[in-house]
């Protein structure tokens, strides 16, 4: 089949490489790929770290997508030769003082009930576990199924194998009577195509009837080097204070701190308040952050949607399908989103396969209502 990409984000590279495989004819469309939330994103493939009540169908979705990420990485780094930093020591859930370890263990809750992994460890044992952590962190849980990824290697080996398939400008869906035939470039070009997928985060062009339900969530994030001897092995998410912070170390002693998110209307600029609150939570749980050299200060806009769960599946109309929303998930998601579109398109919007995906049709808003 054609399939007209619409959006250079890791959802549509992910779908755009996933199409590709499979045999279609792919075209991409995107001014700036991988410029958006992949650009700022942490890289953390964290189900377990995320759950919370409530949000079991995102948990099951974000498990399966999980179990994907290590033969995807390795098809990645075979077929690009690019190293995208997966790294597989694990994740620590951390609750800095009495308060915070509550909020821990509700979500602590939700695994064993679902009968995911995961160690309590005391004070002394979290330290055993990552040396560098505060010794007055109050305990926490090891998560050993929450890995990690670097989503701007990653981007650049999507990149590499998409290569001249991908059209730097921006395009629309192109409709004729009830259907889509193609999409309609800046340039003035039309380019015809049996399906055109849809991934360009919060921004969903005015043709797609669900637009409405998605909406930009302001991100935060900056890097930092740490000193041989003085970073972690682990990712650390962690509650300081109430204060939600995760540390995510990478490859050459860069850490990625973040976990701000505002609900605004604006443009996503880095804020002294949003970063000043990160650095303060991320210094009390790593205390060696105090030496580290800043790298970089980024903020984009997530998108987010009522129930904060992707859009899957076929748009509305005949030919077109959606792939956004993901909120926090985009780069755990990427390979589960692939093969649920490619079913999709491939069985020209029928019933897809992986059952995992039901709860995340993007009609069900419209259903609600």
């Amino acid at each position: 089949m054609k399939v007209a990409v619409i959006g250079g984000g890791i959802i549509g590279l992910a779908c755009a490489a996933e199409l590709m495989r499979a045999g279609h004819d792919v075209r991409l469309f995107d001014p700036a790929p991988a410029s958006g939330a992949t650009h700022a994103a942490a890289g953390m493939l964290s189900p377990a770290g995320e759950a919370w009540h409530g949000d079991e169908d995102l948990l099951r979705l974000g498990v399966e997508s999980a179990r994907l990420w290590p033969e995807y990485a390795a098809w990645l780094e075979a077929t690009s030769g690019h190293d995208v930093d997966y790294r597989r020591h694990g994740t620590l859930l951390v609750g800095q003082d009495h308060d915070d370890l509550q909020v821990v263990r509700r979500t602590l809750d939700v695994l064993a009930k679902h009968g995911i992994a995961f160690e309590e460890l005391s004070r002394r044992e979290l330290r055993q576990c990552e040396p560098t952590l505060s010794a007055r962190a109050g305990g926490g849980a090891s998560l050993p199924d929450d890995h990690s990824v670097n989503p701007r290697k990653v981007a650049a080996a999507l990149l590499a194998l998409l290569d001249r398939r991908i059209q730097r400008c921006r395009a629309t869906p192109s409709t004729a009577s009830a259907s889509v035939d193609g999409v309609l470039t800046d340039d003035g070009r039309t380019i015809s195509a049996d399906a055109v997928l849809v991934a360009t985060g919060y921004a969903l062009p005015d043709q797609v009837p669900q637009r409405r339900y998605v909406r930009p969530v302001r991100g935060e994030i900056l890097r930092a080097h740490l000193s041989s001897g003085e970073g972690l092995t682990r990712t650390v998410r962690a509650i300081v204070h109430g204060e939600p912070v995760y540390v995510v170390p990478r490859a050459g002693g860069e850490v990625v701190i973040g976990a701000t998110s505002e609900e605004h209307g604006g443009e996503p600029v880095p804020t002294i308040g949003g970063i000043g609150r990160l650095l303060d939570a991320a210094r009390t749980l790593v205390p060696s952050l105090d030496r580290a050299e800043i790298l970089d200060v980024v903020a984009r806009n997530r998108p987010g949607t009522p129930d904060n769960g992707p859009l899957l599946g076929p748009g509305g109309i005949d030919g077109l399908y959606l792939a956004a929303g993901h909120y926090r998930s985009g780069i755990l998601l990427a390979p589960i989103t692939a093969r649920i579109l490619r079913e999709h398109i491939e069985s020209r919007g029928g019933s897809c396969p992986t059952s995992s995906a039901d709860p995340f049709s993007p009609g069900r808003f419209d259903r609600r209502n």
